[in-house]
């Protein structure tokens, strides 16, 4: 595993500066003469109320969910998944690196986020970022703080808005002028071509509104739960080298079971076994190490506009609580006939016969009383006790008499093998 380098001051002044931006996008107080107001008042034409759009096509089923690339989205996020999951068992080789410095990092990067309000992908992707890059160098101690400012800096960059992007001096400002804004640049350089610029990582809060948007919707307390349940997931090293499908597929999952909505397994390209397996993991963090969690996720998730999601998390495992999983067994589809096999009636001889007949293959019967010209399969029935193969009854479908011993029958000519048989046994 290579070295990262040290960091030099190479630039003195940021690239980006807030001057520059304000000059491209001027405002301009006149409003343009095309638009001026006209002196005479026209009758206004009534104006449309705008229709109201269903739940399932907001702006997120937009971006993700066009009827026509569906299926080729999903497929190459699948891929893309793939491709970008970073290694436990290489970041395990730093020198210096603990795990235990990975809680402090992840709440100084999630209040970075917060303070700039930067869109949620921006904190899976710097993660993302900052696993694969450790993967593959070797980070000091004193370097760490670094490579995750400049992993947020280029998630920002890449997935929310420009006006909303952190500046570098600001970005020196939040780790108290340690690093000079000259090193920010450097390392934000080295990080990209150590990843070879593979930005393109679905993170896990894609594919949460992939499986909670469209016909698959959610209720947006459980979409918030489940965003609260995954966000903790980055703080643990059993979740690193799971790609985030499966992830956000978990958290979904435990966050329905915790809102006390039934089992819906609609996830698309996740195996619903590992998907199980990933909410049960997550089920048992929270049961083992409650009290560690993070204070700064639970109160960043504590307010109304996030349904209380941590409270109510916290809570429900405190009262001693945990996950159980339930599928949903199809039902085996039933005719609208009456059948013997199915439902014997009061009045059949089928069920003055209930003695001695227990049951029959589902899905047979003998009879139909709809008038069904279709040929039907026999059954034959299951006995309580054994029968002689050669009694009259076994052969006729007859209970026999409970005082009367069962006859032998001797077979007729026609059948060839029973005299055999019948040799055999008088002997």
């Amino acid at each position: 595993m290579p070295v990262a380098p040290t960091v030099k001051t190479v630039r003195t002044t940021s690239v980006y500066d807030r001057s520059c931006r304000a000059s491209a996008s001027p405002k301009s107080s006149r409003r343009p003469p095309s638009q001026t107001k006209p002196k005479f008042q026209a009758v206004a034409a009534p104006v449309s109320q705008p229709r109201a759009v269903p739940h399932h096509r907001k702006v997120d089923e937009v971006m993700y969910f066009e009827e026509d690339y569906s299926e080729e989205i999903i497929a190459y996020m699948s891929s893309m998944d793939k491709s970008t999951v970073a290694s436990a068992e290489l970041m395990d080789m730093q020198p210096e690196l603990e795990w235990c410095m990975r809680s402090y990092l992840i709440d100084f990067i999630i209040e970075v986020h917060q303070q700039f309000r930067l869109r949620l992908e921006v904190l899976y992707l710097a993660m993302n970022i900052v696993d694969r890059y450790i993967s593959k160098r070797v980070v000091y101690k004193k370097h760490y703080q670094l490579v995750g400012c400049a992993a947020l800096w280029i998630a920002a960059k890449f997935e929310d808005a420009k006006d909303k992007v952190p500046l570098v001096h600001e970005l020196s400002e939040m780790c108290c002028r340690a690093y000079d804004e000259s090193a920010f640049i450097q390392m934000e350089g080295h990080v990209l071509s150590t990843i070879g610029w593979v930005l393109g990582h679905p993170s896990a809060e894609a594919w949460l509104r992939v499986f909670s948007t469209g016909i698959r919707y959610e209720d947006q307390k459980i979409a918030n739960m489940a965003r609260f349940l995954m966000e903790v997931t980055l703080f643990h090293r059993e979740f690193i080298g799971i790609r985030s499908s499966i992830i956000a597929a978990g958290a979904l999952m435990l966050a329905r079971f915790i809102c006390g909505k039934p089992y819906k397994p609609c996830f698309p390209n996740v195996p619903e076994a590992v998907a199980v397996r990933v909410c049960i993991d997550i089920d048992k963090k929270f049961s083992q190490e409650l009290e560690k969690v993070s204070e700064i996720v639970i109160r960043k998730y504590a307010p109304t506009y996030y349904d209380r999601v941590s409270t109510i998390c916290r809570e429900w495992y405190l009262s001693g609580r945990r996950y159980t999983y339930n599928p949903v067994v199809p039902s085996t589809p039933v005719s609208g006939l009456s059948t013997p096999g199915l439902a014997p009636s009061s009045s059949s001889p089928w069920a003055q016969r209930g003695s001695w007949v227990t049951g029959s293959p589902a899905g047979s019967c003998a009879s139909s009383e709809a008038g069904d010209e279709t040929p039907v399969t026999p059954i034959t029935p299951i006995y309580t006790h054994v029968i002689d193969p050669f009694s009259v009854a076994a052969k006729e479908n007859i209970a026999p008499d409970a005082g009367k011993p069962m006859a032998k029958v001797i077979p007729r000519a026609h059948n060839v093998t029973a005299p055999r048989v019948m040799r055999r046994l008088s002997n």
